[in-house]
Parts: structure tokens; C-alpha cells; sequence
């Protein structure tokens, strides 16, 4: 039993620090915005044809 003990007590400290990084990334990380341009073919924007 102490070893399944052990066990979930690793688990929840591993899930801790996964959630801690989550965490930081979130609010820490600021995404820079830029433009962005998908060129799009002259065929799939006419709808007759295929």
C-alpha cells in the first residue's frame, strides 16, 4: 500500500507542475499580433465551377 501511496502522490505532484507551467504560460506570455494573407485559388472562389 505505501508504494500505490507513493505512486499518487508522484502523479499529483507531475500534475501540479504541468498545471503550474500551464499556468505561467498563460498569464506571462503575451502573443504578438501581426498580419496574416492565405492565398486563395481563382477556382474555389467561383462556385459554378469544379
Amino acid at each position: 500500500m505505501p508504494t500505490l501511496f507513493r505512486f499518487f502522490a508522484t502523479l499529483a505532484i507531475l500534475a501540479g507542475l504541468v498545471f503550474a507551467g500551464m499556468f505561467a504560460l498563460a498569464t506571462f506570455v503575451t502573443p504578438t499580433p501581426r498580419e496574416m494573407s492565405v492565398a486563395i485559388p481563382a477556382s474555389k472562389l467561383q462556385p459554378g465551377a469544379r
